[in-house]
């Protein structure tokens, strides 16, 4: 099934083989549906994965489909990327690693370069408020918008790294339902190294930035994350199966 979505403020062409709709993608939209149908209020669902595991992809493709599904509730989806700290704060800040201080720009998108406590806010008010605004993060300014995204739907899809990380305040971030993608790390690393030089690094700058940050975020996310509802792997072609 091919679809044409606007992901991050990028037109995204993607393509999914019609088993994975058929078994994964279409029957976990139906249980979120029914999920909605047994709580009479809006169900937030968690998909969680490492970088370049496809997290955004998937959930603007669900999103797509829900809406040519019968009997299934207005889906949106949405992402954590806006909880990044505003690129003037990372630009002032520092981070530790093993005990030293390293400048926070140089490790952005690790956890401890989102604010957690507002990002947990902004969960719970999906709980008690019809509407709430959302931010979003701009990969072409490569800062953060607030109040940019009115959410509104029953059903919500949450896209991000690190919303099963086995972390304090990580492991307390509330959910209905929650989907982890797991892929090789040497997959992960390919597309990684990929996207950093499409961005106008070169090969050898892409490599050390997987090492010192990439790398270690990967490597996080496939082993410290918590058990989900639903785990799927991406295989070597870019499909999904289920774990």
């Amino acid at each position: 099934m091919r679809c044409d979505m606007l992901i991050n403020g990028f037109s995204v062409h993607a393509s999914f083989d019609d088993a994975s709709v058929i078994s994964v993608f279409k029957p976990l939209l139906i249980e979120l549906a029914r999920l909605y149908s047994s709580k009479k209020s809006r169900v937030v669902a968690f998909i969680a994965a490492p970088p370049a595991a496809g997290k955004s992809t998937l959930a603007a493709f669900l999103e797509s489909l829900s809406a040519e599904m019968e009997g299934i509730p207005k889906v949106q989806a949405i992402g954590m990327d806006g909880f990044h700290y505003p690129q003037k704060y990372i630009l002032q800040h520092n981070v530790l690693r093993n005990g030293v201080s390293f400048p926070m720009k140089d490790y952005k998108g690790a956890p401890d370069t989102f604010d957690i406590a507002f990002l947990t806010g902004k969960i719970n008010e999906l709980y008690e408020k019809a509407t709430v605004m959302w931010p979003f993060y701009d990969r072409r300014l490569h800062d953060v918008q607030m109040d940019a995204i009115e959410v509104n739907t029953p059903i919500v899809l949450l896209e991000g790294n690190y919303l099963l990380l086995d972390a304090p305040k990580w492991r307390d971030l509330k959910c209905d339902y929650s989907v982890f993608i797991t892929a090789d790390e040497e997959f992960l690393r390919k597309h990684l190294v990929e996207r950093k030089s499409r961005g106008g690094a070169s090969l050898q700058e892409a490599e050390a930035f997987y090492e010192r940050c990439d790398g270690p975020n990967v490597r996080l996310c496939l082993e410290n994350s918590l058990p989900a509802d639903l785990t799927l792997r991406i295989t070597g072609d870019g499909e999904f199966r289920k774990v």
